[in-house]
């Protein structure tokens, strides 16, 4: 983010969301894209931005969305030109108040020929491309989303971890049967409905990721989890369900347990020292769409640190404001901080997600209309994007 050296950002009269609390008609002095003050009171500064009472929040942190793919492929056969795309989303996340965006790409997928992997290397050039040209309003940062059960993963990935971008990788295996398909009637369901599959295909389909997932899972996770202990990348379990997927997650040192789909891998995730996220769609809609745990339910056990947008990207706001109101003993200011500072800090960007002095002036402000979040103004580095 470029911004003119020299440059001060004042905002008074604003309900400030701190880690702490809640400063009342509070104040805040950004100086060169970094946050300078936070004050009680209103303070008399020439060009203060007047916030009338409104939130201010900081900007939020995701860590994991794959909004970008609807953008390349808004409709079955259509391929938009990828900078358009990538602005597009970038508008739409910025929008929702969020000012560092990790762009989760899956590398594989359960089908041979599938969009997301006919589009993989053309959405990451795009990306890379429209940040570099300052087209964007959010930083954009690279998580790669590791199918394990995929036979070419590693030529895929050892080339994209020479991005400096690249801050998360996340393994998945969306085998029947396993994590977010404990029930395999719910893959079934899922997976029938999504390909149009017969009842004879939809069988055949179901052996050939079993078989698959039996060829290369192992395989591929180990050759993961040694190339991002080499590069000193941070990793995500994905769809944890058990106890031996949790003893599994923390041999292997991931610091995020993404999804996990019963209270007892929460649980035991946490008590591993990783951080559990789930998404916004869950909290807003109050449940899983596959019929997994209930986010609600999590941070009911104060098992619930991180809250993603997943597919939403509104939802990350949306459930900040909503758990507060639905689940006893979690204040507005922890609700924000799981869509900010614990996002933030889990993959070690430490210079963002709080509205403290020394932070990076990533902000937003908010009013409430009839109980809903809108968003009104959004800074990055202390100038304003939206």
């Amino acid at each position: 983010m470029i911004y003119e050296p020299g440059s001060e950002l004042a905002v008074i009269n604003a309900r400030i969301v701190t880690r702490d609390g809640i400063v009342e008609a509070g104040s805040l002095l950004a100086r060169d894209g970094v946050i300078a003050a936070v004050d009680d009171g209103r303070a008399a500064v020439a060009g203060a931005v007047d916030f009338g009472g409104d939130y201010l929040l900081p900007g939020l942190v995701e860590l994991h969305t794959d909004n970008l793919e609807k953008h390349f492929s808004p409709r079955p056969g259509v391929r938009w030109p990828g900078n358009l795309a990538v602005i597009g989303h970038d508008a739409q996340v910025a929008a929702a108040g969020i000012t560092t965006v990790m762009d989760a790409i899956a590398v594989g997928d359960v089908r041979e020929g599938a969009v997301r992997m006919q589009i993989l290397r053309d959405m990451v050039a795009a990306i890379e491309s429209a940040q570099k040209a300052g087209m964007l309003r959010a930083e954009h940062l690279l998580h790669l989303r590791c199918e394990v059960s995929f036979g070419n993963l590693m030529e895929l990935v050892e080339p994209m971890t020479e991005l400096s971008w690249l801050r998360l990788i996340s393994v998945m295996d969306h085998t029947p049967g396993q994590r977010q398909f404990v029930k395999p009637e719910k893959y079934r369901q899922y997976y029938q409905g999504k390909f149009g599959l017969s009842d004879e295909a939809m069988d055949k389909f179901m052996a050939e990721q079993i078989a698959a997932a039996q060829a290369h899972g192992v395989q591929n996770r180990r050759a993961i989890v040694a190339l991002c202990r080499t590069k000193g990348l941070p990793l995500a379990s994905h769809d944890d369900a058990t106890p031996e997927h949790v003893a599994e997650a923390a041999a292997d040192g991931m610091v995020v347990a993404e999804f996990p789909t019963t209270h007892e891998a929460a649980d035991l995730s946490r008590r591993h020292g990783m951080k559990v996220m789930m998404g916004g769609p869950n909290v807003v809609r109050g449940g899983s769409h596959s019929g997994n745990i209930s986010a609600k339910s999590l941070a009911e056990k104060g098992q619930l640190d991180i809250i993603s947008s997943d597919y939403v990207p509104s939802s990350m706001l949306q459930s900040a404001f909503l758990l507060p109101g639905q689940v006893p003993g979690v204040s507005l200011p922890q609700a924000v901080a799981m869509v900010s500072a614990n996002p933030a800090e889990a993959v070690g960007l430490t210079d963002r997600g709080a509205l403290e002095p020394g932070r990076r002036a990533d902000m937003i402000r908010v009013s409430l209309v009839d109980s809903t979040p809108v968003v009104r103004s959004v800074w990055r580095a202390g100038q304003r994007v939206m």
